[in-house]
């Protein structure tokens, strides 16, 4: 295991949060955990085994290069104002899908439908943070079982700074995926929720880079 790589916080452990963190664990990779119950985070490192460490959501951020911002899209809105200092120099990673139940049993969006959450937080980073949009084009449970296979399927990503895409493709890599860059942040929405990138839009599974190819 290399101990030069970027150190790594996943803030919130929900669904996503939790698999990101297992995902890496898998991969060798050494992960920071924090929840807004210290509890929650302490009970998952202490199950995802000694590579993953928990603390609060303030030390994670200080110490991390690369904070997943694995909460609502509303709630990294709400820690961009709070850590904005803390947060400075940090590449952000957000995986976040702006949606809501809709009383159906399904989803809605509850930005405009051409809006991003990649692109509408991009406009509210902390001074010198730089966002990437990743980890979020798959579902919790195909996230989990799509991860470490051979060959492996894709993730996508999209970020307006290309210097950060080494650190983001060694991430993903690490996740056990395949890292896809589709450009700046303006792609998010094709990779979000509904968008034709996404598990739940056009895509509708997790898919190979050959497979990519073939469906687009």
């Amino acid at each position: 295991m290399s101990t030069n790589k970027s150190k790594v916080a996943v803030i919130g452990l929900g669904n996503i949060g939790k698999v990101v963190a297992s995902n890496l664990a898998k991969g060798k990779r050494e992960v920071i955990v924090a929840s807004h119950r210290r509890e929650d985070a302490e009970a998952i490192a202490k199950e995802l085994g000694s590579l993953v460490r928990a603390t609060d959501v303030a030390s994670a951020i200080q110490e991390a290069d690369i904070v997943v911002m694995a909460v609502w899209f509303s709630t990294i809105q709400e820690l961009f104002a709070q850590y904005a200092t803390e947060l400075q120099g940090k590449i952000v990673v957000d995986p976040s899908n702006p949606i809501a139940p809709d009383g159906n049993g399904g989803f809605k969006k509850i930005i405009g439908a051409q809006e991003s959450a990649g692109q509408i937080l991009a406009g509210l980073l902390p001074k010198g943070t730089k966002l990437v949009k990743a980890l979020g084009s798959l579902g919790a449970a195909s996230l989990s079982a799509a991860a470490h296979k051979r060959p492996a399927n894709v993730l996508f990503y999209a970020t307006d700074h290309s210097d950060v895409s080494a650190t983001i493709e060694e991430l993903v890599v690490d996740s056990g995926f395949e890292p896809v860059r589709l450009g700046g942040i303006d792609q998010s929405i094709r990779m979000e929720v509904f968008g034709e990138l996404h598990e739940f839009g056009a895509l509708g599974k997790p898919v190979t880079k050959a497979e990519l190819k073939q469906a687009v």
